[in-house]
């Protein structure tokens, strides 16, 4: 969302200026910053911060879990790691890899990961026909009273810290240059 707020007064001051967004995690996203095929990277994982120069966004995405609002465990305000053992987990790839055993520690063997996927939004498509828990950040769907999905989020909380990156020695376009200076205008980094 502040993105977006950021791009949207970028283009109104500049209305020619269009934005092309790709979705991936954050390997994908590295490799194709490496190709020279995207200028931004916005990532909720750190990748190796000595190869980008990046901006550390003032957010944190806080983990949780998507589930339907019929589920007994839409009763609790919080979920633990002792409710999720043995549930139908669906999580993203580059989660199994990397945040999984942050969130799970030594129980992360116990956990019953029923689908794989790399957009929140097809999760979300399971859990409402009922065949998992999606393990995510909160506030990437509609989870508003209107859905038939809720959001718990993880207790104890875990938070991870988002950046915007781009590759050192980077050239923009005067385009990208306008993006960047607006990003670190919206962020609150001198420019």
């Amino acid at each position: 969302r502040h993105l977006a707020q950021c791009i949207k007064a970028l283009q109104e001051k500049h209305p020619g200026i269009r934005i092309h967004l790709y979705s991936g995690d954050t390997n994908d996203l590295a490799e194709r910053l490496e190709q020279g095929l995207l200028d931004f990277a916005v990532t909720a994982q750190a990748v190796d911060l000595s190869k980008y120069n990046y901006l550390e966004l003032p957010w944190v995405d806080t983990w949780g879990v998507v589930l339907r609002n019929d589920d007994p465990l839409a009763e609790k305000e919080a979920l633990g790691v002792e409710d999720l053992l043995g549930k139908p987990l669906i999580v993203s790839r580059q989660g199994l890899r990397e945040d999984m055993p942050r969130l799970f520690g030594e129980k992360v063997d116990q956990l019953n990961v029923t689908a794989t996927i790399n957009l929140t939004y097809n999760g979300t498509i399971l859990a409402r026909e009922g065949i998992g828990y999606v393990l995510t950040f909160d506030k990437l769907v509609n989870t508003s009273r209107e859905s038939e999905l809720c959001f718990r989020p993880l207790a104890p909380r875990l938070e991870t810290k988002l950046y915007v990156v781009w590759k050192k020695y980077q050239v923009f376009s005067p385009a990208a240059e306008l993006l960047l200076r607006k990003m670190k205008g919206c962020y609150g980094v001198s420019a």
